[in-house]
């Protein structure tokens, strides 16, 4: 099995989750999907993140989910397990079904009904360290938990034995830079990045590599940006950022609601074969209008 990495770099490609209907996965799909984000080169796996609708999916599933992926990545690249949840004990119960599925490592955002000050943050940190038999990565998604983990509280994290890094969704940059700034003294600290537009420059600036949906849909694009912006070659990365921009534009934003970049990218998936886009409540697949123009958005990317 693939040792965890410290720090984790490269592409994490965040894997949707592929369903037959609200109460069964689609084994068949998954398969599809993990072999093509893997011959894509991404370095880990990522699993019941916002991408994979983790927080409406069943704990059944969930669990489910994990054993299945661990299963077939077998040990290929590390596997990440989302463990948010607004219970603690449930984050507990995922954690322990991860670890004996056999993933590498788990992830939390704060939970996300009550909002947390920094201290009440610490301090659940410090409360459900001691109860993971895995190490934590962290994940900053302030848009959907009302609630940012401040550079000075992934510090204080930092300094726990277990906490092995962050994803940063907040596409912010001046939040990135003080959060860098803050973990100078930690170059064990993996500091990974959401934005699919921002990986270039964040890589450039000091991130260590980025956690994107994108790559489920084409990995070996944002694998490529990775590299380019590792290797300080600035004319590649700007090109391929332009790249990475014309995905966001064709795919994310065919629909009308703040569900389209989700929709659009299990509707390419369901497209281009790899697997179905069936979607949990409260959201809908795209119908056909919306189909039509991710069809025509994959036909101007790949032509």
């Amino acid at each position: 099995m693939t040792p965890l990495p410290r720090p984790l770099r490269g592409v994490i490609v965040p894997i949707v989750t592929p369903l037959r209907d609200g109460e069964t996965l689609d084994p068949e799909g998954l398969e599809r999907l993990l072999e093509h984000v893997l011959s894509g080169g991404v370095r880990g796996v990522f699993v019941l993140g916002t991408t994979g609708e983790a927080a409406s999916l069943p704990h059944r599933l969930r669990e489910e989910l994990v054993r299945r992926v661990c299963r077939l990545v077998s040990g290929r690249v590390p596997v990440l397990a989302g463990i948010t949840d607004t219970v603690f004990e449930e984050s507990v119960k995922l954690a322990r079904a991860a670890a004996e599925a056999g993933a590498q490592a788990l992830v939390t955002a704060p939970p996300y009904y009550f909002p947390a000050g920094q201290p009440e943050l610490l301090e659940y940190l410090g409360h459900l360290l001691p109860r993971l038999p895995l190490p934590l990565f962290l994940y900053n998604i302030p848009r959907l938990t009302k609630v940012a983990f401040e550079p000075s509280t992934v510090a204080g994290a930092a300094a726990m034995p277990g906490v092995a890094g962050i994803k940063d969704s907040s596409e912010d940059m001046p939040y990135f830079v003080r959060l860098r700034d803050a973990l100078r003294d930690r170059p064990d600290f993996a500091l990974l990045v959401g934005s699919e537009v921002l990986l270039g420059e964040s890589i450039l600036g000091g991130a260590h590599g980025g956690v994107l949906g994108g790559a489920n849909l084409f990995p070996r694009l944002y694998v490529d940006l990775y590299e380019a912006a590792a290797a300080k070659d600035l004319a590649r990365t700007r090109a391929l950022t332009e790249k990475v921009m014309k995905v966001a534009a064709a795919i994310y934003g065919a629909g009308r609601h703040g569900s389209s970049w989700l929709k659009g990218l299990k509707c390419a998936l369901s497209l281009k074969g790899i697997c179905g886009d069936y979607m949990l409540e409260p959201f809908h697949r795209f119908r056909e209008e919306e189909r039509r123009k991710i069809r025509e958005g994959l036909d101007s990317l790949e032509g």
